[in-house]
């Protein structure tokens, strides 16, 4: 008799679908577009002039995989020029809470990463001026 093991999500697994879900809602931009879209629905334009930094073609690339995701829905409406706006989906809407409580996260510990962050690269950098101190003396 043959047993069929029932196969788990595995997300250190490199081919497990759970790593490309994560790998999606991860991405640089992606939380960026939730959180612009949690007010409601929004044209391309729109979305630009809010998420400062990201390109035309990033925020169309985005857009495009966050809608063959079934995060975002694009409807265009048939008038000259084409309008084209974005609204999050059923399951899109489910991204908010985690997304919102990244959000919190970051903003309560923006001085305690940036003070880590300092405290590294002092770190890093107290080697080289020793070096270069060193080398300064020697002459």
């Amino acid at each position: 008799m043959e047993t069929k093991e029932k196969s788990y999500p595995d997300i250190f697994q490199a081919d497990c679908l759970s790593r490309q879900v994560l790998q999606l809602v991860a991405d640089q931009w992606t939380p960026l577009v939730i959180y612009a879209l949690e007010g409601g629905t929004m044209r391309f334009g729109q979305l630009l002039k809010r998420i400062d930094g990201i390109s035309k073609k990033m925020l169309t690339q985005t857009l495009r995989v966050m809608e063959r995701n079934g995060l975002v829905q694009r409807v265009v409406y048939p008038v000259v020029p084409p309008v084209v706006e974005y609204s999050l989906t059923p399951l899109g809407q489910t991204l908010r809470e985690p997304m919102e409580a990244l959000r919190v996260w970051a903003y309560g510990h923006l001085q305690e990463v940036a003070h880590a962050r300092t405290t590294y690269d002092q770190r890093d950098q107290k080697p080289i001026q020793d070096e270069v101190a060193t080398l300064v003396q020697q002459r």
